[in-house]
């Protein structure tokens, strides 16, 4: 299938692109420094371009079937409000539904969403909005990226992580929709394996699961 990422220079991007490449899909990724990318693989195509800009978007979307978008802030960011994430999501949502890219799977937080009832009071009360600010920017970004996928006519899921840790595969996913079963962390790589697995399962199709280890 051909496979368009956003984000593919981030934390999570890197090794979502590997595992793309790794199950033979063509991929095509948007960055705006080409020397970011240091894999060559003859299934990937790069483009040098703005995530923000219309244009540069539409034409990594062109004959894709389907469109990972693993964008973030660069780690934990600036710590100041940003809408980045929303902003581009906009864009892409836009430009699939014109050239009819018919599937989205999107990284997003746990926290966000009807998921910030999963989080104790002690942590969204006190700990997140005083000693995690960085976090509470993300997530009120991804507040706003959500509503935009989940009112598109695409067939999207968003895929909501807990803290991401750089360890090996536990190759263990738990998945909820209510909160029952939710972990405090997830792998890199389990990360990556579940999002690539969404391009051809339909579990999950228009629903926002909080995935765990």
């Amino acid at each position: 299938m051909n496979i368009a990422i956003f984000g593919a220079t981030g934390f999570s991007g890197k090794d979502i692109l590997h595992e793309v490449l790794a199950q033979n899909h063509k991929v095509t990724i948007l960055v705006r420094n080409i020397s970011a990318i240091t894999i060559q693989h003859p299934n990937l195509t790069i483009l040098q371009g703005n995530v923000l800009n219309a244009t540069d978007v539409a034409k990594a979307l062109t004959n894709q079937d389907v469109v990972i978008n693993s964008l973030g802030v660069g780690g934990k960011g600036d710590g100041k409000p940003t809408t980045f994430i929303s902003d581009a999501t906009k864009i892409i949502v836009e430009e699939m539904e014109k050239q009819k890219v018919p599937r989205l799977i999107a990284m997003s937080n746990i926290g966000a969403g009807n998921s910030v009832a999963f989080q104790p009071k002690l942590f969204t009360k006190f700990i997140l909005p005083y000693f995690m600010k960085w976090l509470q920017v993300i997530i009120d970004d991804k507040n706003r990226m959500e509503p935009i996928i989940m009112q598109s006519s695409l067939q999207w899921i968003i895929l909501r992580f807990p803290n991401i840790t750089d360890k090996p595969a536990k190759k263990t996913i738990s998945t909820s929709l209510d909160g029952e079963c939710l972990k405090m962390s997830i792998t890199n790589k389990d990360v990556a394996s579940f999002m690539v697995k969404q391009i051809t399962d339909d579990t999950f199709l228009r629903q926002a699961p909080s995935v765990s280890n």
